[in-house]
């Protein structure tokens, strides 16, 4: 049981770690230091992009790995 978990929790670390990776950066290059983020319309329809889509699921798997932390604590 101790060595599934260990596993999972495992496996929950390599994918957060990917998952961070593959974020881009809030701000990028000149061009953000430039725009001062400024408020696009591409920005507005931002729940939709690749990059919305992997912040939730960041949150997730964060959580995952925190409660296979605390498992593993316990056991």
């Amino acid at each position: 049981m101790t060595i599934a978990i260990s596993i999972l929790h495992l496996l929950a670390c390599l994918f957060l770690i990917v998952v961070i990776l593959f974020q881009s950066g809030k701000r990028s290059g000149l061009s953000g230091a430039i725009a001062g983020g400024a408020d696009t319309f591409m920005t507005k329809s931002k729940a939709k992009t690749w990059d919305a889509k992997l912040a939730k699921m960041t949150k997730w798997v964060a959580l995952v790995f925190v409660l296979l932390t605390l498992v593993l604590n316990f056991i």
